[in-house]
């Protein structure tokens, strides 16, 4: 049933009726294709795509990841997992001719659990104190900024309605424009510019949300009905794991101002972008030029009231 999927049609679904069914099964595809006008050499990419097999309620049921355009033999390639447990795929070639291209085919599973508690990540207890999650990065180090906006959002009240308090602050302090940022802007700079895309409105929550003392992470996935990769965050909060005291990871997307829903499908967690960086690498070869062009598509293949 599970290899069906893989060629099934897709479903048109409104979010609503997702977050409305009790079973939902998705299929991802997903390409990124390397071409460059001349022989390079040492290539070594680093990929973090390949979904986690259980995340909350959903549930990895398929999930292959291809490199094509290398000579047979030609491929080193590790599959890891790093200290967040998501899945690391790294990549080693001494000669690539003209292209490589990576494609990932994945079927997910959502089953609604009959406790609604059931539906977030559990995590150790030890991310309540986890210093990774509380700690500013070189991307979500608040300026001045980032700190009257953290204190004017301060309330003694418990952190999941702090977090729906900064949530709804920070999507209101954007306007959501693309090409305005790069992978390398940092909250305070997105924050002061007032523009950006879903990365720059996760890094600023998380900046907030960490100088007030709540253990927050970057989440890179995907959402239903967008084009690319999406950003959302993690705001871990103590919670029943198996019916007993644990913590637990409530998702929320500031960029659309809500928490995430059955649209959301994470792919990995970090500190920041640059730990859950989709693709990244390099290779060697003097004035050559390489372009990336990606291909993303995500759907609903069959769902269950």
């Amino acid at each position: 049933m599970m290899l069906d999927a893989l060629s099934a049609p897709l479903l048109i679904a409104q979010t609503a009726e997702l977050d409305a069914a009790s079973r939902v099964t998705y299929r991802l595809e997903q390409t990124f294709r390397y071409t460059y006008d001349a022989p390079v050499t040492d290539l070594r990419q680093r990929l973090v795509v390949l979904p986690p097999a259980v995340h909350g309620d959903v549930h990895r049921r398929l999930a292959s990841l291809t490199v094509t355009g290398l000579e047979d033999g030609a491929v080193r390639r590790t599959d890891r997992r790093d200290a967040f447990g998501n899945t690391v795929t790294r990549v080693r070639a001494d000669r690539v001719a003209d292209h490589v291209e990576f494609r990932l085919a994945a079927v997910l599973e959502r089953v609604v659990p009959t406790a609604a508690h059931e539906a977030h990540a559990a995590v150790p207890r030890t991310a309540l104190r986890d210093p990774r999650l509380l700690t500013p990065t070189a991307l979500t180090t608040p300026d001045a900024a980032v700190v009257e906006l953290a204190e004017s959002l301060r309330r003694p009240e418990n952190p999941l309605e702090t977090a729906e308090r900064v949530c709804s602050a920070v999507h209101a302090a954007f306007t959501y424009r693309f090409g305005t940022t790069t992978t390398r802007t940092t909250a305070a700079q997105a924050l002061a510019g007032g523009v950006g895309v879903c990365q720059d409105y996760a890094h600023v929550m998380i900046a907030v949300m960490r100088h007030l003392g709540i253990p927050t992470r970057y989440v890179s996935g995907h959402l239903i009905g967008q084009g690319g990769t999406h950003a959302w965050v993690d705001v871990v909060v103590p919670g029943l794991v198996d019916g007993q005291p644990g913590a637990v990871a409530v998702a929320f997307d500031p960029c659309n101002d809500k928490r995430a829903g059955a649209g959301h499908l994470t792919i990995a967690v970090g500190r920041d972008y640059t730990d859950v960086a989709p693709v990244s690498g390099s290779y060697s070869g003097e004035g050559v030029r390489g372009a990336l062009a990606s291909t993303r598509d995500l759907g609903v293949v069959s769902i269950q009231p």
